[in-house]
Parts: structure tokens; C-alpha cells; sequence
């Protein structure tokens, strides 16, 4: 019966949780901007991760690097697009 129990995805809901109250307790302790932003990242990284690996099961397959991979240009893509954007209209090169 141990089997059957989702035991992965409760933990992963409760951690999903305490990030959450995490991200949530810096609206409430009303930190300085840069503490904020710097939990605020970190925090949503860490749920995003939590989010691949618990619950959709980015690592079960065999071909788990070459997902990891993927993601990792994703994220490598969308560094450029914003750091482009940001490079073109904000900084004036």
C-alpha cells in the first residue's frame, strides 16, 4: 500500500508551500528593495525546480540530461531575449 501513496508529490506540495510563505513574508517584513528582489529570486528558483523534478517528472526517463539540457537553452534563450531587449532600448547600443 506504501507504493501507491504519492509520498514524492506531498513532499514536494509542502515545500512548494513554505517557499511560498517565504516569498510572502517579504511583503509583510517590508525588507529593502535589494533583500527583497535577492529572496524573491531565489525563492522562485527554487520552486521552479522543485516544480520540474517533483512534479513533472523531469528526471524519471532515460533521457533525463538531455531534458535538463533543453531547459538549460530555454533559460540560456530568454537571458539573451531580456538582456538584448534591455541592451537595445534601455542602454542605447
Amino acid at each position: 500500500m506504501s507504493e501507491l501513496f504519492p509520498r514524492k508529490q506531498i513532499m514536494g506540495f509542502v515545500f512548494s508551500i513554505f517557499l511560498t510563505l517565504i516569498a510572502l513574508m517579504v511583503y509583510f517584513l517590508q525588507l529593502s528593495f535589494g533583500q527583497g528582489i535577492t529572496i524573491l529570486m531565489v525563492t522562485a528558483l527554487a520552486q521552479a525546480l522543485l516544480q520540474l523534478v517533483f512534479f513533472m517528472h523531469a528526471g524519471e526517463t532515460e533521457d533525463k540530461w538531455i531534458i535538463y539540457g533543453k531547459i538549460l537553452f530555454m533559460v540560456a534563450m530568454a537571458l539573451i531575449t531580456v538582456f538584448g531587449t534591455l541592451l537595445i532600448f534601455l542602454w542605447d547600443m
